[in-house]
């Protein structure tokens, strides 16, 4: 693994070696920042952005966005191997102060986070068998880290069920092999 673009191009990235985890292939990311940057569709501007990292793993798409300009990463994981590793892939690119790693799950840091910030693009990475998407997305429409204009970006299972993206306006859906990356807003 490794970044793709911006001013940390081509610096490999750490990453668990076991059946559990699914890291973001290169590819799939590539893609996934080609649209973000390209795509009429999409509307955020990923320099300066805020980058709520759901699920972050190893931390391939927070490392991703901050190469290319975001101001701040939370990633949100509660995994301690993927942090052990997440933290090794920070002190490998230097980074210094531009995030925060907040170990736990996602729906409790939803529900309990501290946090005084709106983000501008949501990154919901959860693994392929996790069913609380639903309430994840519930969590994030009442929580005060988004608003209407919040891009959010769901990695899923390409046979995944969509029912359960209840408020979800989609704007664009994407399939990479196994991988389906769906773009869109939350309405409430």
């Amino acid at each position: 693994m490794r970044i793709i673009g911006g001013a940390l191009k081509n610096k490999k990235l750490n990453y668990i070696k076991n059946i559990n985890t699914r890291p973001l292939r290169d590819y799939v990311r590539e893609n996934v920042f080609n649209i973000l940057e390209h795509s009429k569709k999409v509307n955020v501007i990923l320099k300066d952005s805020i980058v709520l990292d759901l699920f972050s793993g190893v931390g391939s798409f927070g490392l991703e966005c901050l190469s290319r300009g975001s101001k701040k990463i939370i990633f949100v994981e509660n995994d301690k191997n993927a942090i052990s590793i997440l933290n090794e892939n920070i002190d490998n690119l230097k980074l210094v102060n531009n995030y925060l790693i907040e170990e736990n799950d996602v729906i409790e840091f939803l529900k309990n986070h501290s946090l005084n910030l709106k983000a501008n693009i949501v990154f919901l990475d959860p693994p392929y068998k996790e069913n609380r998407i639903k309430k994840i997305l519930s969590r994030l429409i009442n929580c005060s880290l988004i608003n209407t204009k919040t891009l959010i970006i769901i990695h899923r299972e390409k046979n995944s069920n969509d029912s359960e993206l209840q408020n979800f306006v989609v704007v664009e859906i994407k399939y990479y092999g196994r991988s389906k990356i769906i773009f869109g807003n939350l309405s409430f």
